[in-house]
């Protein structure tokens, strides 16, 4: 690399708030639940219109979805795409184990 010094950061575990995005939990979480979303139409060997005709979009619009353009999606409507798939969410509430602000995960 020229000899140039290559500087390496810890990530926090969240590239969304390592880049400096607003609600960057709200983006991890999103993109944690469109993986899932694109693991289960790779699973089932689903093409693109296939899945499209499944949750009642577009080809254009999961094509868009799976290569990580989903901030028009919001996160209840990911949700809904999970059910359509055959999936049951279950949203748990809990207190945080200390007095640091809760966290938003998904859990499969």
């Amino acid at each position: 690399m020229n000899g140039a010094e290559v500087k390496i950061e810890r990530s926090s575990g969240n590239v969304f708030a390592d880049l400096g995005h607003a609600d960057a939990e709200a983006h991890l979480l999103k993109a944690e639940l469109v993986t899932r979303i694109d693991r289960i139409i790779r699973k089932r060997r689903l093409k693109q219109v296939e899945a499209a005709q499944l949750l009642g979009l577009s080809q254009p619009d999961i094509s868009r979805l799976l290569r990580g353009n989903f901030r028009d999606y919001s996160v209840e409507r990911l949700l809904r795409l999970l059910t359509k798939l055959g999936y049951d969410v279950e949203i748990t509430v809990q207190d945080a184990d200390s007095p640091r602000q809760g966290r938003l995960s998904v859990a499969f």
